[in-house]
């Protein structure tokens, strides 16, 4: 998917007017030097910007105005060249709303031994400058990601490149909005949330619809649109046909088309970036949407299954973050269905009735028109394929009734075994970090869903820095991880985030 805005990321560095205008000058040409290089560099993803140093409480103050009124500043970098006076930072902090990094990091690498003296030691003073600016920061409490090294490190540019797209999650989580097909399954706790803390929390808009409404929409998609559109699934996927006659598959396949295109019309004339859906209550719609939802996920927009709204948000947010990535090997929402429990090939086989995205795929990707117990309605077709091989994240976001809680697993994906022939869906199988057994004990103590918010592409660093900036609790499992400590760290968040 491709970001609404040009975002760009605001440089700026940290003096004063004690050291005279010589060092002055040195501390914007090097300050010029390394925005250059980081922009040359490659690494990062969104470009920086140089702003003019910052020396006095008025400039910073103004400096930090202009970059919450700038939509194309995803964000600023701080680095005190010199010695700042931490002070004269305050009012331009509190007035500050955008994500916020710290770049502890000299101009130079190593110390000039044999010519190091006062005047080099006066205008290279990160090594303090950033601690006295550091210093007010956290007496302030403001949420900031703090990078140190050399900055043509290629470590450290990776950190500042993997923050940036932290950020891009943190100012385009304002303006998700999620499209409710009729309600959530009845009966079913997690998919259920407070909609109004969700939207004060996270900025997301969470509306409903009657399901006729959508279905007129789909309705309304000329024969010709549909057709055009099934042609180039035919063009695009394998079709399995299994014994079908050809005509009644194409039939069905068709449904699924002038679902997705009525569904995407709809989504962009009301501007919805996610989508949930509820099997029990499909109105007049033929089938229920999955070849439909499986393409719509893969351009970009969020889905949850059962009315899963927070799910629908979260994936919306991860496809916005790995925007234009390259090499990226998806992101969609999953959901946990059974084990295998053999020693030492333990995994939980993850799928969903239809709905996964097709960006996670390894292999060929085929269509298939299979019955479906659930809704009620005619043969779905919907996208059959395996995900690939690597290391993810599943992710869920769960509320506890008096506060939220984003859920961080680090899960090794694999194939199975053998194939599944009789299984007319797409699957991943993983096994969740450190190990099968302590990995799903985990999740449990911690309330984690059955549905999650799954990508290869982003950190469990990456989210539970966008959770800090949300203001919410980020528990981790990965290969770290121990009954014992994960027990005391939820008794600890239950107190800090209460």
């Amino acid at each position: 998917m491709e970001l609404r805005k040009n975002y760009k990321f605001w440089f700026c560095t940290g003096s004063q007017e004690l050291y005279g205008d010589e060092c002055l000058k040195h501390v914007a040409e090097h300050s010029a030097i390394i925005v250059e290089k980081l922009n040359e560099s490659g690494m990062l993803p969104f470009e920086v910007v140089l702003k003019p140093t910052l020396i006095t409480n008025e400039v910073i103050r103004r400096t930090f105005h202009e970059a919450n009124a700038d939509e194309s500043c995803a964000g600023v970098i701080v680095w005190c060249h010199t010695f700042s006076p931490a002070k004269s930072w305050i009012l331009g902090l509190q007035e500050y709303r955008k994500p916020l990094l710290h770049l502890h990091t000299q101009f130079n690498e190593e110390i000039p031994y044999d010519t190091i003296d006062m005047d080099f030691m006066n205008e290279n003073q990160s090594a303090h400058g950033d601690r006295e600016w550091g210093h007010m920061v956290t007496r302030m409490g403001i949420e900031r990601k703090v990078v140190v090294g050399h900055w043509m490190d290629k470590k450290v540019q990776e950190k500042i490149a993997s923050w940036m797209r932290t950020a891009i999650g943190i100012m385009e989580s304002s303006h998700i909005r999620v499209m409710r097909v009729a309600d959530n399954m009845r009966n079913v706790a997690v998919t259920e949330g407070d909609k109004v803390e969700a939207q004060i929390k996270f900025g997301w808009e969470i509306d409903a619809y009657p399901v006729n409404e959508i279905a007129e929409a789909v309705a309304a998609v000329s024969e010709g649109d549909t057709n055009a559109l099934v042609e180039e699934y035919y063009d695009k996927y394998e079709i399995l046909l299994e014994g079908r006659d050809p005509q009644e598959f194409r039939r069905h396949v068709a449904v699924q088309a002038q679902i997705e295109l009525g569904f995407e019309r709809f989504l962009q004339e009301k501007n919805y970036h996610a989508i949930v859906t509820h099997f029990g209550d499909l109105g007049s719609l033929k089938q229920l949407p999955g070849l439909a939802i499986q393409r719509l996920m893969e351009k970009g927009y969020g889905f949850g299954a059962e009315g899963d709204w927070k799910v629908a948000a979260m994936v919306h947010l991860m496809k916005v973050m790995t925007a234009g990535m390259k090499n990226a090997k998806g992101t969609s929402m999953l959901e946990d269905y059974t084990y295998n429990l053999v020693p030492g090939k333990e995994g939980i086989l993850q799928a969903h009735m239809l709905e996964v995205c097709p960006s996670i795929s390894d292999g060929p990707i085929s269509i298939k028109c299979q019955p479906l117990s659930m809704g009620d309605r005619e043969d779905p077709a919907r996208l059959v394929f395996t995900s690939k091989e690597g290391t993810g994240i599943a992710t869920s976001l769960i509320d506890l009734g008096n506060r939220f809680r984003l859920l961080i697993n680090t899960v090794d994906c694999k194939k199975v075994e053998k194939p599944m022939p009789k299984l007319p869906v797409a699957t991943a199988f993983w096994t969740p970090q450190p190990d099968f057994a302590t990995g799903c004990e985990a999740w449990i103590l911690a309330g984690g869903a059955h549905h999650t918010a799954f990508t290869y592409d982003l950190t469990a660093e990456q989210m539970g820095d966008w959770a800090a900036a949300m203001g919410i609790e980020a528990v981790y499992i990965d290969k770290q991880t121990t009954i014992r400590d994960l027990k005391r760290d939820l008794l600890l968040g239950s107190v800090v985030y209460r």
